[in-house]
């Protein structure tokens, strides 16, 4: 009885909360997603939504089938921009997810030899989502989770593809530089560049500092890899990376890093995948693909 018309109709109401915008979204008259709607609201004997002036509010039977519709409706978009690609010739495209924002350089590695296997399957990435990553995978939005922090479900498994050590970056005549490792208190009084990340996801907070009680002098936040090293470089502050990126970095010559404790802050970058059988086929060559590339020493 619940058609895919209906959950487009009750998705537009929840984003635009008026039935001018959510018919101009969808190119149909009011009259016409006002009836539709009506049909539904009367073989259940339930409203969807209730007027608060101009305002369309969801009812709880509305809030049901928008969760629905948010699940529901990128499978079948994604199954069907699948099917065109195949008309076209194509095999289809891979959407791959990103939660780790240094690991774009060590994706790259991965793409370059799989687009060259399959000459007719695109890669897209996606560094955004709206709802996490994870939901992005279960919801079909992402075919690939790249992501040093797996959050396990029934629906999902993930595939450990590179073991790494995160460490405490600093220019090379940094005071911290004369020590073995760096312990949590010894960052009291430095400022410490990031990501936009929240603190608990950030592993020189999660892993090293909240832990021990230790805080920060200062705290922050920029958006790219490069800027962050540049900073760095230039004594603005520190930063934490994995080992293999600033090995790599074309200001490596004026930095040094050192472990985050004296055991280390070790990691393991994962690929989370949906259980189901492989559909598009291609998923499980890029996990393979990811497993067998070795970083430099």
């Amino acid at each position: 009885m619940i058609e895919r018309q209906h959950l487009k109709i009750i998705n537009a109401i929840h984003k635009h909360g008026t039935m001018t915008e959510a018919a101009k979204s969808l190119f149909v008259t009011q009259s016409a997603l006002s009836h539709s709607m009506k049909k539904l609201e009367a073989s259940f004997s339930l409203p969807l939504w209730q007027k608060e002036g101009r305002t369309l509010v969801l009812t709880q039977a509305g809030k049901s089938l928008v969760g629905l519709s948010q699940r529901v409706l990128p499978q079948f978009e994604h199954t069907e921009a699948q099917l065109r690609r195949m008309a076209e010739g194509k095999q289809g495209i891979l959407r791959i997810g990103m939660e780790c924002h240094p690991c774009f350089e060590w994706l790259l590695k991965v793409v370059a030899p799989f687009l060259k296997a399959f000459p007719d399957v695109d890669v897209d990435v996606r560094r955004a989502f709206s709802f996490g990553g994870l939901q992005a995978l279960h919801g079909y939005d992402i075919d690939l989770l790249l992501t040093p922090d797996p959050l396990h479900v029934d629906a999902i498994n993930y595939t450990g593809v590179l073991d790494y050590e995160q460490v405490l970056v600093m220019h090379n005549e940094h005071p911290l530089a004369e020590y073995a490792y760096i312990k949590p208190s010894q960052l009291a009084n430095e400022v410490v560049i990031t990501y936009p990340v929240e603190t608990n996801r950030l592993d020189i907070f999660s892993g090293f500092l909240t832990p021990a009680g230790a805080s920060v002098k200062q705290h922050r936040t920029i958006e790219t890899t490069e800027i962050i090293l540049q900073m760095v470089a230039a004594g603005r502050g520190v930063t934490a990376l994995p080992k293999w990126l600033v090995d790599e970095a074309k200001e490596s010559d004026v930095l040094t890093y050192k472990p985050l404790g004296e055991k280390g802050l070790q990691k393991t970058l994962y690929l989370g995948h949906r259980k189901e059988v492989d559909p598009i086929g291609f998923v499980d060559e890029f996990i393979s693909l990811a497993k067998a590339t070795v970083l430099p020493k």
